[in-house]
C-alpha cells in the first residue's frame, strides 16, 4: 500500500485528483492511499460473486446495479473508499450517471471486500472498514476471507452490525438477495 501525496486533501481535491496514471486511490482521513491491483484468486472471487448478484438480480428484475472495483463511496467528512463489489439501487445510480467523478454519497445497499494477505490489509478490511461502512448506514458487509477459510456477513441492525461467520457449505444468508444460493466453499473455491 502506497500513499501519495503526503499533504492532506478534501473530499472535493478527491473528486477531481488525476496524478496522470490509471492508478485508484481511497481517500482516509485526506490522505491518498495507493489501491494494489488484485491478486488472479482475489479477481476471480469479486468475479463469481458479482456475477451470482447480477444473476439473481436479472432473475427477480431487482433494479440495481452492481460494480466491481471502480466505484467509490463516501464514508466520512475526508473519506472514501472503493469497494471490490459495490451494489448501488438503481436509482441511486441513475442520478450519478452524469457525475464525473464515480463516487457515491448516498448509502450503498451492500458491499464486498475481498481479504488480501497482510496486517495492513486485514486490519482494513476487519476494523476500519467495519466502522467507516456501519457508521456510514450500509445495511450490508461481506468481508471474504480467503486467507483464513471463512466469510464474515454484517447486517446493520439499529445502528450497529450484528456479525455472522460462515465456513466450509455454509449457504450465504444475504437480505439483498434472499433467493441467493451459494456457500462458502462455493466462492472461495472458484
Amino acid at each position: 500500500m502506497v500513499t501519495t501525496p503526503t499533504q492532506k486533501i478534501t473530499f472535493a481535491e478527491y473528486l477531481n485528483y488525476d496524478d496522470g496514471t490509471n492508478k485508484l486511490y481511497e481517500l482516509v482521513d485526506g490522505k491518498l492511499v495507493e489501491m494494489p491491483p488484485a491478486s488472479f484468486l482475489h479477481s476471480d472471487i469479486i468475479d463469481f460473486i458479482a456475477d451470482c448478484f447480477k444473476a439473481s438480480a436479472k432473475k427477480y428484475k431487482l433494479d440495481i446495479k452492481v460494480k466491481t472495483g471502480d466505484v467509490g463511496v463516501r464514508t466520512g467528512i475526508n473519506k472514501s473508499r472503493i469497494p471490490d463489489i459495490s451494489v448501488i439501487d438503481g436509482q441511486v445510480w441513475q442520478s450519478y450517471r452524469r457525475d464525473k467523478s464515480a463516487v457515491i454519497e448516498d448509502n450503498l445497499m451492500l458491499v464486498v471486500e475481498v481479504v488480501s494477505p497482510g496486517d495492513e490489509q486485514i486490519a482494513r478490511d476487519y476494523t476500519e472498514k467495519v466502522g467507516e461502512y456501519q457508521e456510514k448506514g450500509i445495511p450490508e458487509y461481506w468481508i471474504v476471507d480467503p486467507i483464513n477459510k471463512k466469510i464474515t456477513i454484517l447486517i446493520l441492525n439499529k445502528g450497529n452490525y450484528t456479525k455472522t461467520v460462515l465456513t466450509g457449505d455454509s449457504a450465504i444468508s444475504s437480505m439483498i438477495f434472499p433467493e441467493l444460493k451459494v456457500t462458502v466453499r462455493e466462492i472461495l473455491e472458484v
